[in-house]
């Protein structure tokens, strides 16, 4: 009898915790991806099949034709999203609706991760962050921060330079390096060389930080299946050695600046001002990308004034400068990495683009000036045609913090009911790679934003930065640094394609996003002038 009872409770266990998740859309009567107990939609990664660019680009062009369809990360349902004006509608202007990402670890257990503002939920201590630092990605900041990005371009041409004639280059791994340096001096005020000293402490550690080993990998897909055995389990986002170094190398820092008055216009500097005299502030309107370089006009968040205090905590420094760090190194590097790839691969963009950079250098007197660079329309064109065809993330994503109702845009749709705590996907890396929306997609022509063509771009089929309120805060910043480092590179060097060259890209299984496992290799010829 005990035993048919054990038996009985663990079928029921089975069924309400394996069976029925995949039942969520079934039972909805919503179109969705085929899903299998445990690993949902996502089985054909998990075995090795294919990369995760590779599976959502499928599921994406079985059903282009849809508004959205439903499938599931694992055990957990999600809404696909393809049509762009329901992206806005959720992005933009339900923001209040759809606040948050989706939590990788439980809240409460690693308390230098939750904090950043890219893991913070939606909610008014996340107002208050964003505003806070949003003025530390100004132009003005920027222009002031030039001057330190223009010494890591330097050291970056120097190095290669004394290589001397043609170097092989996985850009991916140099760009990661670049940028450790380039975050290292313009948020701490640090010098380092990540090239001619590879193993310096600064770069190993930051690198750990944003390194996804297996086991951290495993804590963010138990969060997805279980949320109850991750709480009880309590992995930690971050290694403790890494978290050591940066909390105690905020802290120094702190001091430091504190006990000599140095002031740097940098976000520090910024957190400090509010940590020192615990400021009020008013909350004034984000810059927040339509198609990635135009702004919103059409969201009313950020224009309501607002006058609330935040108390800066050391670790809530310390949690915004490991995402800086995280960003600078995945998501920057990717963005150069490829722009170096394709010009390699497309000679005759990368002539007409030295010809601009050489004609803006010949003008400066030999010098790129912060103002020059910002007047270089095909640079910013190529950029921005890089980005849409290589979007460092395959996905955005949003969840929800109440119910919402998706209204029907068909006859032969109905309302669907979106519950509290549902995750919404959408998929932009198959979105810009949608000839409906970019002809010939695979090419890589930047023509597509030149002033004439750009206006033609249906907004929210280009969202490399995210839209709404929640759009990447530091995508100037990331901007400026890109086009800085190419135009450098396309002055001094010749970029080619060689041997290590892949063609097509072949996407890793395991990296989440658009990345090959054996590094973008393009070769460096030094140029001769006369």
């Amino acid at each position: 009898m005990l035993f048919l009872i054990l038996f009985s409770v663990l079928l029921l266990l089975l069924y309400r915790y394996v069976i029925k998740p995949v039942k969520y859309w079934e039972e909805r009567s919503v179109d969705h991806e085929r899903a299998i107990p445990i690993f949902g939609s996502m089985l054909p990664n998990a075995l090795g099949k294919c990369s995760n660019t590779e599976l959502f680009l499928d599921i994406y062009k079985r059903h282009s034709n849809k508004r959205y369809i439903g499938l599931h990360n694992y055990t957990k349902p999600s809404l696909f999203v393809m049509d762009p004006q329901l992206i806005k509608q959720i992005l933009v202007k339900e923001f209040e609706t759809f606040p948050e990402h989706l939590q990788f670890i439980p809240t409460d257990v690693d308390p230098l991760w939750n904090n950043n503002l890219f893991a913070m939920p939606g909610g008014e201590k996340w107002h208050q962050l964003r505003s806070i630092l949003s003025p530390a990605f100004t132009s003005s900041k920027l222009k002031a921060m030039f001057i330190l990005m223009k010494e890591c371009c330097n050291g970056f041409v120097t190095y290669y330079k004394s290589k001397g004639g043609e170097v092989d280059v996985d850009v991916k791994e140099t760009f990661t390096r670049f940028g450790n340096d380039l975050i290292a001096s313009t948020a701490f005020g640090i010098t380092c060389n990540s090239l001619t000293e590879p193993k310096n402490e600064f770069y190993v550690l930051a690198k750990d930080l944003v390194f996804l080993s297996a086991f951290r990998r495993l804590t963010i897909l138990i969060n997805i299946i279980s949320p109850t055995i991750a709480k009880i389990g309590r992995f930690p986002f971050f290694p403790k050695k890494t978290k050591d170094f940066f909390t105690r190398l905020v802290k120094d820092t702190l001091q430091t600046r504190r006990e000599k008055n140095i002031i740097r216009h940098d976000m520090l500097h910024l957190l400090m001002e509010f940590q020192k005299d615990n400021h009020t502030y008013q909350d004034d309107a984000h810059d927040m990308p339509e198609m990635g370089y135009a702004p919103v006009e059409d969201t009313n968040f950020g224009k309501t004034q607002r006058t609330i205090k935040l108390e800066i905590t050391d670790d809530i420094i310390t949690s915004q400068v490991m995402i800086f760090f995280f960003a600078g190194f995945e998501t920057v590097s990717t963005m150069m990495s490829y722009t170096i790839y394709e010009l390699a691969l497309n000679s005759d963009i990368q002539d007409r683009l030295r010809n601009e950079v050489d004609a803006a250098f010949k003008s400066g007197n030999g010098e790129l000036t912060y103002d020059k660079l910002m007047e270089l329309k095909y640079l910013d064109m190529v950029i921005l045609e890089s980005l849409r065809k290589w979007p460092p993330f395959i996905l955005l994503d949003r969840s929800s913090v109440r119910p919402y109702t998706i209204e029907p845009n068909e006859p032969t749709e109905s309302p669907l009911l979106l519950e509290k705590d549902i995750s919404v996907i959408f998929p932009i890396f198959s979105i810009q790679r949608d000839p409906k929306y970019f002809p010939n997609p695979d090419k890589f022509d930047p023509e597509r934003f030149s002033e004439e063509n750009r206006n033609n771009i249906i907004p929210y089929t280009y969202i490399p930065f995210g839209a709404g309120p929640r759009n990447c805060i530091g995508s100037r910043f990331a901007l400026l640094e890109g086009k800085l480092i190419v135009a450098e590179i396309v002055r001094n060097f010749e970029i080619v394609r060689i041997e290590k060259t892949q063609v097509p890209i072949i996407y890793s299984k395991t990296i989440f996003n658009p990345l090959p496992d054996d590094g973008i290799w393009v070769g460096l010829q030094q140029r001769k002038f006369e």
